[in-house]
């Protein structure tokens, strides 16, 4: 069957419009404009609860090449508002592909416009920060779009967290339909499970996976869930999660985490929307990056210990509003905050995604330093 084309149009806040390709003819969207310089993973980015509201455009020349398959879900769904690329590759490779790249974005319905100079556009948002914008293949008049963007929120305004997370408590194993989307090898333990509780902000798959590999139970709670309704559980760990947006928004789970730190001594662990809402929890400030943090090789580190590290965060913790001595990393990149620990208590952070996926495996050693913390530590919880 013929594939046919039709004209589409990417339309920035400042004015700015690119003039590509869609699969469709009646597609429009708004979100934030962002890139991702990552030459794989787009399965996982598109299901990455983390980019809810956000357009990407992926600076790999063309994407699609290895299809789409029924593992590397990052959600149960796509969280995305659009995919913005040079070229879509409509002939996939690889052993696992079980749908072409073409027919997953059609079968979803997902906005998209392919044929533009991603280059020009990531230097664009490179200079002028990232902004709103629009997709469109079914209206083309540059007044009505900018209409559309004119009329459309700033991201730092919205609560995103609430569009991706958990409506209530589920414990792991009970849950089918996530149970079978992880993927691990348990690795050998001769001590019992160690029960943990995951504050979900909009928790990927992988991380799942990751803690599931080192032998926690796990359940899962809402990030508007209460410091009674963790303590009912008796975790001996906690884990923040990942998540999309501005992390001063979820002021819930900031307080939430504010009473954990002051009222009890339980091990926490946070994971990057998880890292920027301890810092708040802890008295730091978070501030938006001009063009954020989004790719697979992000060197972080601090002296002469590195590791590359796959990011995506479109805000960052204020490293002056951290102790210097609770400082554990930073981004060797632009040296912004990358991780912290506080200076009495059994909590740590990290700004970057020690469970990658997609990425490299470099920092998957601090779901082993949070084992250990969690076996070490015989102080009183409650």
């Amino acid at each position: 069957m013929k594939t046919q084309y039709y004209p589409a149009i990417l339309y920035l806040e400042d004015g700015t419009f690119f003039k590509g390709w869609s699969f469709n003819s009646y597609r429009i969207s708004l979100g934030e404009v962002v890139f991702n310089t990552g030459m794989t993973g787009y399965q996982e980015i598109m299901t990455d609860p983390s980019y809810a509201g956000q357009m990407i455009s992926f600076t790999y020349p063309e994407i699609g090449n290895t299809g789409i398959n029924e593992q590397d879900y990052e959600s149960s769904k796509i969280h995305i508002k659009g995919v913005i690329s040079k070229s879509l590759c409509n002939y996939p490779s690889n052993w696992r592909s079980s749908c072409t790249f073409k027919d997953y974005i059609l079968n979803n319905a997902v906005p998209h416009i392919f044929g533009i100079d991603t280059r020009s556009l990531t230097k664009h948002l490179r200079k002028f920060g990232t902004m709103n914008g629009c997709i469109s293949s079914e209206n083309l008049d540059l007044m009505y779009l900018r209409n559309i963007i004119i009329d459309g929120q700033s991201i730092e305004r919205l609560d995103l967290v609430k569009q991706v997370n958990t409506d209530s408590r589920y414990d792991l194993d009970n849950c089918a339909n996530i149970y079978s989307h992880i993927n691990y090898k348990l690795k050998n333990r001769d001590n019992p499970a160690i029960h943990i509780a995951v504050i979900d902000f909009g928790l990927k798959y992988n991380i799942l996976s990751r803690l599931r590999r080192y032998g926690f139970e796990i359940t899962i709670l809402s990030a508007s869930t209460t410091v009674k309704n963790i303590i009912e559980c008796k975790p001996s760990g906690i884990l923040l999660s990942n998540g999309p947006g501005n992390p001063a928004a979820i002021h819930y789970g900031i307080n939430t985490v504010k009473e954990l730190i002051e009222f009890t001594n339980i091990p926490i662990f946070g994971i990057c929307m998880g890292h920027q809402i301890l810092s708040l929890a802890l008295g730091g400030s978070t501030f938006k990056l001009k063009f954020g943090h989004r790719g697979l090789n992000h060197p972080s580190g601090i002296r002469q210990d590195v590791e590359i590290t796959s990011q995506n965060h479109g805000f960052a913790v204020n490293l002056e509003s951290i102790k210097k001595n609770s400082i554990t990393h930073v981004n060797l990149n632009d040296l912004t905050l990358a991780g912290m620990k506080h200076p009495s208590k059994p909590i740590f952070s990290v700004q970057y995604h020690p469970e990658a996926s997609p990425g490299p495996h470099d920092s998957e050693y601090l779901f082993e330093v949070f084992l250990k913390l969690l076996k070490s530590a015989s102080i009183t919880r409650y």
